[in-house]
């Protein structure tokens, strides 16, 4: 199934190799520390702590595809059982995230 999305960009796509190469000057440019908790990256579907490959994940995101159920199901894996959806209108990701695991805790917020 494909649906038209309502957005500014081809965004997660090769049509943003260009914008790739300016994001990843500006990305470079800045001091990545270790954080103090997993950071989940739809590049990888999976959690890091290592400053460098998040960094690269951010510049590759820009033209890869979105691995949104798989990082959902990973978080799953991984012992996530509430999940905040903050800003935007509320409720598309936790619609999503509900076809993912039913039962799964979501809030807006």
């Amino acid at each position: 199934r494909a649906l038209v999305l309502n957005v500014g960009g081809a965004f997660h796509s090769p049509l943003m190799e260009s914008a790739e190469e300016r994001l990843a000057e500006a990305i470079e440019e800045l001091d990545f520390n270790r954080p103090i908790c997993p950071i989940y990256q739809n590049v990888t579907a999976r959690a890091t702590i290592d400053p460098d490959e998040i960094q690269e994940n951010l510049i590759s995101q820009l033209t890869s595809p979105v691995r949104w159920k798989q990082t959902m199901e990973q978080m799953l894996a991984d012992g996530g059982s509430k999940f905040y959806e903050v800003g935007g209108k509320g409720g598309i990701l936790q619609g999503m995230l509900k076809k993912v695991d039913r039962n799964v805790q979501t809030f807006s917020l």
